[in-house]
């Protein structure tokens, strides 16, 4: 194992950490710490962390057992912030390695989180262990806040904008390089029906993951689809599943009138696109709608669907909503909203975006599968379907961790990282530490 570019005890921190298992899950009591809001195993991650930043020496703390932070610089000086989260998606299937086992092959490292967000957020804490080694003494205090249910409701970096320090400046490398500057609204769909299915069927983990896997059992036969697990914001890096089960029983000639969902998902959005499906045909600098029916149940409880839903910045999602519970209405069908984010702009010309901008153009061709035009192409803030915490956070904004010539690793199945580009990360995270600290 080559790891010559770690040292081993950072190397040792980053596989403990994704050896975590820490998914969301329900509430639970611990007889040391209380009440865990999003399970134990996201907490366990947490302290984990908080505990190597102690030994490190810094000071560190814990609000609601939801988020935590850890910090060094002059106790009473202004802070710019780190934010970053510890909780990851399910692993879902299609891995080659344990998702939960840190494993280096051929240069890269695998494991769930390395890429989002246990890898970024290991990476800031080294840069900033280091900075502390070499006894750099910044002006003023670097704070690493780390959330720990980033996947499924951002509570836990809402619970510390209302009760947390808020730093003068932050970013969340919880995205893609450049800087972004603006982000999507984002809203999750729940299209239902509550009366018992005759049919049984499943797809899908996590409403913000393409689903790789779908099954159905009609009349005691078992019909399955298969798909390729992509992040919601980009479906289109995916194969949805639960479309691939729905053309298999359409080709097939398989009856499932009974089930009015699975009728819906046929005729309203297989074969349609996301724009005709939510009827949104905007088109902003943000980009256009994406749409990922992510989410499958039909069982003795009823029928649903979620589907996660990226709206431009320009575009009302009430609209959306309307229009969708229209179609449904026919079916005898209903729609909810299981939560919404508001879309996040920030204006181009801050003068953080302007230091973040010249660290990135710096580092760019440290990073594999650099091409020299790739300077001109890929240096400008940009605007991302995405949700970071950014947007549930005063001033702050997303920068980096992936490339933008880089295949997309989020939730998606073998998650991977250059073992080189980890390195560089650590050394850009450096270079914003000292350029935001010294602004």
């Amino acid at each position: 194992m080559d790891i010559s570019t770690l040292t081993q005890e950072e190397y040792d921190f980053i596989s403990g950490l994704i050896a975590i298992e820490s998914t969301g899950s329900d509430p639970v009591n611990n007889p040391e710490y209380g009440t865990l809001p999003y399970g134990a195993k996201p907490f366990e991650a947490l302290k984990y962390f908080l505990d190597a930043a102690s030994d490190a020496g810094m000071r560190t703390g814990i609000i609601d057992n939801r988020v935590g932070w850890c910090e060094f610089g002059p106790e009473n000086a202004d802070a710019i912030g780190i934010v970053c989260h510890l909780d990851v998606v399910p692993a879902g299937d299609g891995w080659n390695t344990d998702p939960f086992k840190l494993t280096q092959k051929d240069g890269m490292l695998y494991g769930r989180g390395i890429v989002d967000d246990k890898g970024p957020a290991a990476a800031a804490f080294i840069a900033m262990k280091r900075l502390m080694e070499n006894a750099y003494q910044p002006s003023k205090r670097v704070r690493l806040i780390l959330g720990t249910d980033e996947e499924r409701t951002c509570s836990c970096v809402e619970t510390y904008a209302a009760k947390g320090e808020i730093p003068s400046f932050s970013i969340t490398p919880d995205g893609e390089f450049p800087v972004i500057y603006a982000e999507k609204g984002i809203m999750h769909l729940k299209i239902y029906t509550d009366e018992p299915s005759a049919i049984r069927a499943k797809g899908g983990s996590a409403a913000n993951m393409v689903p790789a896997s779908s099954k159905c059992t009609i009349d005691g036969v078992e019909y399955s689809g298969f798909g390729k697990m992509a992040h919601a914001s980009k479906p289109e890096l995916g194969v949805n599943a639960i479309f691939d089960m729905i053309k298999t029983l359409d080709a097939d000639d398989i009856d499932y009138s009974s089930s009015p969902l699975l009728r819906f998902i046929s005729k309203e959005i297989v074969d349609f696109t996301a724009a005709e499906y939510t009827g949104c045909n905007v088109t902003d600098e943000s980009g256009s709608i994406t749409a990922n029916p992510s989410v499958l149940s039909c069982d003795e409880n009823g029928e649903s669907l979620v589907i996660d839903i990226r709206c431009p910045v320009s575009y009302s999602m009430d609209s959306i909503v309307t229009h969708l519970a229209i179609k449904a209405a026919p079916y005898e069908l209903e729609c909810e909203i299981l939560n919404q984010m508001a879309p996040l702009y920030k204006t181009k010309d801050l003068p953080e975006i302007a230091v973040l901008t010249d660290i990135w153009k710096k580092n760019m061709p440290s990073y594999s599968g650099y091409e020299p035009e790739y300077l001109d192409k890929f240096t400008d803030p940009i605007a991302i379907g995405g949700g970071t915490y950014a947007r549930h956070m005063p001033d702050t904004i997303a920068f980096g961790i992936q490339t933008p010539w880089q295949e997309d690793q989020c939730h998606q199945a073998n998650e991977c990282r250059a073992l080189a580009d980890l390195v560089t990360d650590i050394r850009v995270l450096s270079e914003v530490i000292i350029g935001l600290a010294e602004k």
